[in-house]
């Protein structure tokens, strides 16, 4: 019998994903956890193993095309099997209304708010598909992570429902836009799934969170003394840098000021009893925040060790999802770059995005003199629905004590 390759949800909310290359073509044999594909999810890109021996009798999504999480994007015969013709291999939808799992459901079920009052867990997409279509989504399991509904789930549900409702907006993917008029010679460049991604996320998280921002000046002549004392010895390969003891600095601050270790939830905030600190990194493909878990716990030089991996595997785009999703707290350093000070968009659901900018030396006043020092700003930028600005404040002073006695940092 022919059994149907869909392409499976690889992480949490993802919705579709671009097939980068087959590492198969169709007629060859596959063996059951053989690598057969790679998947470029927004995040990073996945190996897809197969489920079941056979041979790969056909090739429905092509490399590099995108294909919907459920979709059909192969079809695997056995031996001595013939290629059903497009389109056959899979059921057709029973014309009984079914729930997004397994089990018959009926269509007051399916339009009726949930008894038990639980909100749905419905992408953004699959809501708006919903709401066009007139459809309730309460009650309703969806297919994605932890019965996350995704669009493929709203469309199987019209598919399935009897009754006439509204169709669904047929434009999932954003149509181009006319040039804008006085633009020169160009080359317009097609967004990649990470790119796409970080766009979306980035319009929500600017319009949605109302940001304030906190900002400080701390010295660094102890931390670099300590930091050179620390190196001696050292391989370049094996160094402390100076985003190290930020990252220690960061973690050291949220465990002295754990109020602020939280995350907006919609109607309840989130206590994180962990500290784990994304930690943004610069790829061609666009910006990804591998994630140091239990960051307060760690020595320096694991610490270290440990960001430099995740750092390497990002450029690769070979980090695991639970490399890179979750988190309570954001830092993100322009300091190698020049810059000075800059402001962070906050990564949601998180509530927290230090920026760090270049150290420079300044005059500051000690006592009745001025000396020169070097300094560095960093900026706290806070969503105020979850932390407020004098938490803020206490979170940022912990962190620039740090910072200027990093001695403390080492216990």
């Amino acid at each position: 019998m022919a059994i149907d390759i869909t392409l499976p949800s690889l992480s949490a909310g993802m919705e579709d994903a671009v097939i980068a290359k087959w590492l198969i073509a169709a007629g060859d044999p596959i063996s059951k956890g053989q690598a057969i594909a790679e998947v470029e999810t927004d995040k990073a890109t996945m190996e897809l193993e197969a489920e079941a021996d056979g041979i790969l009798g056909r090739i429905d999504i092509a490399d590099g095309q995108r294909a919907d999480v459920g979709q059909v994007i192969a079809v695997v015969l056995a031996d001595g099997e013939t290629l059903p013709p497009v389109g056959a291999s899979a059921p057709a939808p029973a014309a009984t209304p079914r729930t997004l799992t397994e089990g018959p459901v009926s269509t007051a079920t399916a339009a009726a708010p949930s008894t038990t009052g639980r909100k749905h867990a419905a992408s953004p997409l699959a809501r708006r598909l919903a709401d066009e279509a007139g459809l309730d989504l309460q009650g309703i399991t969806g297919s994605g992570p932890r019965g996350r509904i995704v669009k493929l789930d709203v469309q199987r549900l019209l598919a399935a429902t009897p009754a006439p409702v509204a169709a669904p907006a047929p434009a999932v993917q954003p149509q181009p836009q006319a040039v804008p008029p006085g633009i020169g010679p160009h080359e317009a460049q097609p967004l990649s799934n990470m790119r796409r991604t970080i766009a979306r996320r980035l319009v929500e998280a600017k319009t949605s969170i109302p940001h304030f921002y906190l900002s400080v000046d701390c010295e660094l002549d102890a931390l670099l003394a300590l930091r050179a004392e620390v190196n001696k010895g050292r391989d370049k390969a094996e160094r402390i840098s100076i985003n190290d003891f930020v990252i220690k600095a960061a973690a050291r601050a949220l465990r002295k000021v754990p109020a602020a270790n939280v995350v907006w939830n919609g109607d309840e905030i989130l206590q994180l009893a962990d500290i784990d600190i994304s930690v943004a990194v610069a790829t061609d493909g666009g910006l990804i925040t591998p994630i140091l878990r239990g960051a307060d716990r760690m020595s320096l030089g694991t610490l270290s060790a440990e960001m430099k991996a995740l750092a390497a595997r990002a450029h690769q785009g070979k980090l695991r999802p639970e490399e890179y999703q979750g988190g309570g707290f954001s830092v993100s350093n322009l300091g190698m770059y020049g810059v000075q000070t800059f402001s962070a968009i906050i990564n949601p659901p998180q509530s927290c995005i230090l920026a760090v900018g270049t150290s420079l030396r300044r005059p500051v006043g000690r006592g009745d003199q001025i000396v020169l020092a070097d300094v560095m700003s960093v900026t706290l930028s806070v969503d105020h629905r979850s932390v407020d600005g004098a938490l803020g404040a206490q979170v940022l002073a912990a962190f620039k004590d740090s910072i200027e006695n990093p001695m403390s940092l080492l216990v």
